[in-house]
């Protein structure tokens, strides 16, 4: 080996994201270029189990999203043969991963013997199908436990102290409130449940053979850590459910080592007995580190399934919207983060209605309508909305006399249609414009220096042109949209080096100096507009931002959940 932060010759480190439609892997050598990827979409590469966009949807309970837990085990295994005839899994020396956030799995007593002599010779579907106290893992995309996050917080005097105590103030999707809502509603399930994973931890307990812990990035998602001490808060744990600190385990650093493959990896598909399994984090974590985002101006928006839009800190200071989390590949930061829950299925179904259900009829649309719309404003919620907590439904306005930036005249009427371009842009500018709405009321930079965006519709040019006028900088994309699976192969080779040097070096180390020569490079895709009329543009582009928070606040206090 070569100097610090050198990663040893012809080593491969393996990365997977277990995102809500799909399992992914990237591979990366010991130079950080990917060598491979492959991928597994639940819908159609395992249609038995009839999923839609990888989950189900409960009619006779209104918000309930569920996925079924023994899909995931299936994924892992297919995923693996696929990607066997890609790569040498015995040059593999460390496999990290990374979890659509918040979902859940739950072990039922008696399961860990069975996890931890799994036969070789037999499938890893056929072994561990008895092994869950229930078979539906409820997941991010759920909003009916708002009764249990309102016991929560009142339990521990209000919804500011436990976002002070988590980092989160309750939210329907978080693990702890879900938990709750099995402990309250079917006993018997809670009472046999052994083990409480997360999707992640869950994906790294089949690979070590034994329960992996939950990361304390991934385990500020549950509302029931204390983001300050890291430890399991003892106070929400009581408000949730009893008995529960035991269900949960130990926490762990993000970038510490969960185990060993198990053997039974090691002779089904020729893993080395040595290959480390790094802990297991979120998506959004690991989109972080996949991105090298390490400036405190900078931010990532990632367009997938959900959007998302994130940072870094160096101190937490939670609030009543929004997420802090620990930092995963930095000990004393932090990362915040909104969480919109009408991404990509929402933009598919403006797409499918306005657009002959083509993206290219779709980016046209968006090139040949005016920037701001001429004042049209749309509120496009198929599901539930996290952020604001409105329900399902959709509010159309037209914002009148908003050419005059300084006129206080600005107002707004409502209207029951737009015609097909303005829709497809009314979508796409509302989307961006609550987006920067939030993230300068939760105090991320304004402007940002960069964004960098990632995810599926990080593709698409006209969207990321969008985002440039509305921020007002440049914006940023990376070689691949799959931020997830490549930050969580780069932990991969963190966690295998912070093991190799025994104790935490940044993850920098890795890359310092050599990034363009790496596959984490980002390129400037839209400058930011430096001329009089793009100045002009952003201070309307503001002023409807301004006037969309303030019918986006009167809609909540008419209609929201919260």
């Amino acid at each position: 080996m070569a100097g610090r932060g050198s990663l040893p010759e012809g080593s491969l480190f393996l990365g997977f994201d277990s995102s809500t439609q799909s399992l992914k892997a990237t591979v990366l050598n010991n130079e950080l270029t990917i060598v491979a990827s492959e991928i597994v979409n639940f819908d159609s590469d395992l249609p038995h189990y009839k999923t839609e966009g990888g989950v189900y949807r409960d009619p006779a309970d209104d918000g309930h999203i569920y996925s079924p837990t023994i899909m995931w085990v299936e994924a892992l295994e297919l995923l693996l043969e696929k990607l066997k005839t890609k790569i040498n899994f015995s040059e593999v020396v460390a496999v990290s991963g990374s979890g659509q956030q918040h979902g859940s799995v739950y072990w039922k007593k008696g399961s860990h013997p069975l996890l931890s002599s799994l036969d070789p010779g037999k499938s890893l579907l056929s072994q561990l199908k008895d092994a869950f106290s229930t078979m539906d893992s409820p997941i991010w995309m759920d909003s009916s436990t708002t009764k249990q996050c309102r016991e929560i917080e009142n339990a521990v005097g209000g919804a500011l102290e436990l976002a002070k105590l988590t980092g989160s103030r309750a939210y329907e999707r978080f693990t702890g409130p879900q938990i709750r809502k099995i402990y309250e509603t079917t006993p018997d399930i809670y009472e046999d449940t052994e083990r409480i994973s997360l999707v992640s931890s869950f994906m790294a307990s089949i690979l070590v053979g034994s329960y992996a812990s939950i990361d304390e990035t991934d385990g500020a998602g549950m509302n029931l850590m204390d983001i300050n001490q890291r430890t399991w808060s003892k106070t929400v744990l009581e408000a949730t459910a009893p008995g529960l600190e035991g269900k949960l385990g130990n926490l762990a650093p993000a970038y510490s080592v969960a185990g060993r493959v198990a053997p039974y990896f090691v002779q089904r598909f020729q893993f080395d007995k040595n290959c480390l399994v790094i802990q297991w984090s979120g998506d959004n974590p690991s989109s972080l580190a996949g991105l090298t985002l390490n400036t405190p101006g900078d931010l990532a928006i990632s367009l997938g399934t959900s959007d998302t839009v994130f940072g870094i800190t160096a101190e937490a200071k939670p609030s009543l919207e929004g997420h802090v989390f620990p930092n995963p590949v930095e000990p004393d930061g932090y990362m915040v983060m909104l969480c919109y829950k009408n991404g990509s299925l929402t933009r598919e179904d403006v797409r499918n209605q306005c657009a002959e259900k083509s993206w290219d009829v779709f980016n046209s649309y968006l090139e040949k309508t005016p920037p701001l719309n001429g004042g049209k404003l749309g509120f496009y919620y198929k599901d539930h909305e996290i952020l604001p907590p409105l329900p399902v439904g959709f509010h159309r306005y037209i914002v009148e006399n908003f050419n005059d930036v300084s006129s206080d005249n600005v107002v707004e009427r409502e209207v029951e249609e737009f015609d097909p371009p303005s829709e497809v842009r009314a979508i796409i500018e509302g989307q961006m414009l609550s987006m920067r709405g939030h993230a300068e009321r939760f105090g991320m930079p304004n402007p940002p220096k960069r964004i960098i965006a990632t995810g599926g519709a990080s593709t698409n040019g006209s969207i990321l042109k969008s985002i440039a006028q509305i921020f007002g900088c440049p914006v940023f994309t990376v070689q691949r949209p799959d931020s997830a699976s490549l930050g969580a192969a780069l932990r991969a080779a963190h966690g295998w080096l912070c093991n190799a040097e025994g104790s935490f070096v940044p993850i920098s180390c890795l890359y310092e100096g050599n990034l363009e020569k790496t596959s984490l490079g980002s390129k400037l895709v839209v400058p930011a507009g430096e001329k009089e009329e793009d100045r002009e543009l952003l201070k309307k582009y503001t002023l409807l931002m301004r006037k969309r928070m303030e019918i986006e606040r009167r809609l909540v206090e008419k209609i929201g959940r919260a």
